[in-house]
């Protein structure tokens, strides 16, 4: 792989994508970067330069994120950080989030109508974590779904949604959209989401936007401030069930033991996002 191909977010998300691989497999050794470059196939310079450019940390303050010590330590204290931003909804001074999230929930008599008289955007673009396929309406974006080579079932399970739309196929808004989600430099903002699901499954979805980037929550925790104690496999089934990625952050829901577990769009994803949005918080 050449510099010039390594300027693309695709082919960085795909260097990092190994190496977090690597450095899973390898945590209890903790490894060199001299290792982690080899493993990876770049000269130990250019690696800490993507690394530097993709999450504004080192590899091995990376590696230090993805332990499983941090994790136990961001759960432990998640509870006071719960209680703030429940009372304070999703507000962060971190440089991460600048964007605000509002959401709006499609009614029965929409989710019926298969999207009559709507019009469907849809599109692929490049992320900071890999190609991304993204859905929209006038109303707000409905559907982010990352790609690993499969893109025609991605495209399918969108148009299933809204099998009444008018589709209109359109990459440039698509990566507009996406460099919103994911600005080098961010903005104050607002991005509107669509969601389609049920109640229980909203009240998860919006529980889940009340966490600030960087910080973890268990099942029973996002069941809590859910208003369901007790109903850990519906939060469960809930993150399975969100079709907007990233920006309803299944990512930052942990197992009880502090173990990141597993998420629909592959677990190194998952290891990625949890290390750079932790290299993004002020304390980074």
């Amino acid at each position: 792989m050449d510099e010039l191909e390594l300027d693309q977010p695709q082919r960085q998300y795909e260097v990092v994508a190994r190496a977090i691989r690597y450095l899973r497999a390898q945590a209890r050794q903790q490894p060199s970067l001299a290792e982690l470059a080899q493993a990876v196939h770049l000269s130990e310079t250019h690696l800490q330069r993507v690394f530097a450019a993709w999450a504004g940390i080192s590899p091995k303050r990376f590696l230090q994120y993805l332990t499983k010590e941090y994790a136990r330590e961001a759960l432990r204290g998640a509870q006071d950080v719960l209680s703030v931003t429940q009372a304070s909804g999703l507000s962060s001074a971190s440089r991460l989030h600048d964007l605000m999230v509002s959401c709006e929930a499609m009614t029965p008599g929409e989710i019926k109508s298969g999207g009559a008289g709507v019009t469907l955007g849809w599109g692929q673009a490049d992320t900071p974590f890999g190609t991304a396929l993204a859905g929209w309406t006038p109303r707000g974006l409905c559907y982010l779904a990352f790609l690993d080579g499969d893109a025609a079932r991605r495209r399918q399970e969108l148009c299933a949604a809204w099998p009444a739309a008018q589709l209109d196929s359109d990459d440039r808004q698509a990566q507009r959209l996406l460099d919103q989600v994911f600005p080098d430099t961010p903005q104050p903002g607002r991005l509107h989401l669509l969601l389609r699901g049920t109640n229980f499954q909203l009240k998860v979805w919006e529980a889940l936007l009340r966490l600030p980037p960087g910080q973890r929550a268990s099942y029973t925790q996002v069941a809590a401030m859910a208003g369901a104690p007790k109903a850990q496999r519906a939060v469960g089934s809930a993150l399975a069930a969100n079709s907007i990625a990233y920006l309803i952050p299944c990512h930052r829901v942990i197992r009880e033991s502090g173990d990141s577990g597993q998420y629909r769009w592959g677990s190194e994803r998952k290891a990625a996002m949890l290390a750079w949005e932790a290299g993004q918080a002020p304390h980074a």
